[in-house]
This record gives C-alpha cells, sequence and structure tokens, in this order.
C-alpha cells in the first residue's frame, strides 16, 4: 500500500493542485469556492509556489498519496511590526481521505513551520460554522474558538456563518 506524505509543495505540482481544487470543490461546501476550483493559471499557481518555496513567511504544503494530491495546507504571516507576531491557515483534504490521517499530518507541518520558522505567536484560521470534523481536527491540535462570523458566505442563497479560531504556540 502506498504511503500518504507530506512535502512543501514546488511549482511542478501547480497544475496537480488546480486540478484537485476542482475536485475538492465540487465535493464540499465547506471552502470560498465550489467545482470551478481556483480561478489561477497554471502559470499564476506556479508563480504563488515559487514565492513560498524560500519563504520564512509563508509555507504550502502538499499531502500526497503516490503522485496525487489529496490535501493542501498554507500558512501565511507578514513581517509587520504590529501584525507579524501572527499569521493565518488554511486546509483541505480530498473527501476520499477523510479519517484517514491526512488533516492532522498537514496540521503538523504548518504549525511547525509558524512555530519554528515563522516563529509567529498566533495561528488563526476560520472554519465553517457546522463543519464539526474540521472543529475537532482544531480543537485537537489546541485551537480555541474566539468569535462566529454570520453570513461569511452566500452559497445558493443561502448564508452561511463561519467560527475563527486561534491557536496560542
Amino acid at each position: 500500500m502506498e504511503e500518504i506524505k507530506v512535502v512543501k509543495a514546488v511549482p511542478e505540482d501547480a497544475e496537480k493542485i488546480l486540478a484537485y481544487s476542482k475536485i475538492i470543490g465540487g465535493e464540499t461546501d465547506n471552502l470560498t469556492y465550489g467545482p470551478e476550483g481556483i480561478s489561477a493559471t497554471v502559470e499564476q499557481e506556479k508563480e504563488m509556489i515559487r514565492k513560498r518555496v524560500d519563504s520564512d513567511r509563508q509555507a504550502f504544503f502538499v499531502a500526497k498519496y503516490g503522485d496525487e494530491v489529496v490535501g493542501i495546507a498554507d500558512f501565511s504571516s507578514v513581517e509587520h511590526p504590529r501584525i507579524g507576531h501572527r499569521g493565518s491557515m488554511g486546509i483541505s483534504v480530498r473527501k476520499d481521505m477523510w479519517g484517514k490521517g491526512v488533516g492532522s499530518m498537514l496540521m503538523e507541518h504548518i504549525i511547525d513551520f509558524a512555530k519554528n520558522v515563522a516563529k509567529v505567536d498566533i495561528v488563526a484560521l476560520q472554519v465553517r460554522s457546522d463543519n464539526e470534523r474540521a472543529i475537532h481536527l482544531y480543537e485537537k491540535f489546541g485551537f480555541e474558538k474566539f468569535g462566529t462570523f454570520k453570513g461569511f458566505l452566500k452559497i445558493r442563497g443561502e448564508h452561511i456563518d463561519f467560527d475563527f479560531m486561534n491557536l496560542y504556540l
């Protein structure tokens, strides 16, 4: 059986990441995009990845099962004196890989990067308020809810609430 591995994204992953975004966008309404995927060209995605490859403030990880992208996670922070102590993250996992530890593997990489490379004090994220599976994952890693944004997304005419969560490192 093939092993799932998490690695930093490289520009050569761009096409597979865009294809992945269309798959997951069609599998769930937990994301800011639908089956159209991320609105970027392959060149734009490659450039975004290039900027993060050697950055100590941003990271982009991919979970791979063989040659397939089955999860992604990104982290971003800035070097501004008043807000450089915090960063934000996002994560997604292909539905057929839910419950297989992919989310935990990605979280471990993001938290390690945030703490030891970006050296931030706080990692923030937003999660759909009714996404119990994701909320459980975040709480397992120590994230705490600090607020709710009512109507954060609007999908098919329905307002969707999102919770805001922080992890203090």
